[in-house]
């Protein structure tokens, strides 16, 4: 799963690395401890223009399908898993046409043994964000009015897999990584989103997940650089393919 991540990139920096048209005007400060449901940097392609417009967004990290009478679900949609998202009602839809990429520094996983919980910090090995691939919705509150700017709430979820190489030691599910040759497929909304494709990025990440390390960290609270520090060695994925 992906239940914590940093996100200390600019959002100059990720205009430039994702290729992006249109920043929004107000981000998500950097944060190193990043919760479900706070805001949190997407990156999107908007079909209101032909050509889709390459758009970086605030989304709220907990997807909620437009048909649901409220903003808070019954159920955890942080994640989706990737092998059983084409089935589910809450992201059939989002994946058919709204994907998104969700840019991380990094992530937590924890390692559970009894009720002993040991948190990893899991990064690329070049210092570069991780794309990692998601959905998003527009959720309207049924409350509001049609001229109220906070009617329109935009959500992302964040796709998972089963875990590669050395972190299933950890954990059995990661974040599916999206390689770079990717990202345009994933995104353009004209390309028809289903369990296939998925079942392609899947198969793709495969080798961009093992370019990833790991170490340990102490316990996960509060939200400052210091959360990164290191308590043993670092660690490479590696992968089987």
């Amino acid at each position: 799963m992906c239940g914590r991540f940093i996100i200390t990139d600019s959002a100059p920096d990720l205009a430039a690395m994702f290729d992006i048209e249109h920043e929004a005007g107000e981000l998500p400060e950097p944060s190193w401890n990043v919760k479900p449901t706070d805001q949190i940097p997407i990156v999107l392609e908007s079909m209101k223009s032909d050509p889709a417009v390459r758009r970086l967004e605030q989304a709220r990290w907990s997807l909620v399908p437009t048909f649901s009478p409220e903003l808070t679900a019954a159920f955890a949609t942080f994640n989706a898993r990737a092998e059983t998202v084409g089935e589910k009602p809450t992201f059939r839809t989002a994946l058919a046409k709204t994907r998104a990429i969700v840019p991380v520094t990094g992530y937590y996983e924890w390692h559970t043994e009894g009720t002993t919980k040991t948190p990893f910090f899991v990064h690329s090995d070049d210092g570069l964000p991780l794309a990692l691939a998601g959905l998003y919705s527009w959720w309207r509150n049924p409350t509001l009015g049609p001229d109220d700017p906070a009617r329109w709430v935009l959500t992302a979820t964040i796709l998972t897999t089963g875990a590669q190489g050395a972190l299933a030691g950890i954990h059995d599910r990661m974040p599916v990584v999206l390689p770079e040759e990717c990202w345009d497929s994933w995104l353009d909304p004209h390309t028809e989103g289903d369990q296939a494709l998925v079942d392609a990025v899947v198969e793709a990440s495969i080798e961009a997940a093992a370019g990833l390390a790991f170490y340990q960290v102490a316990p996960v609270t509060g939200d400052a650089p210091e959360l990164l520090e290191p308590l043993g060695p670092e660690r490479e994925v590696g992968y089987t393919a």
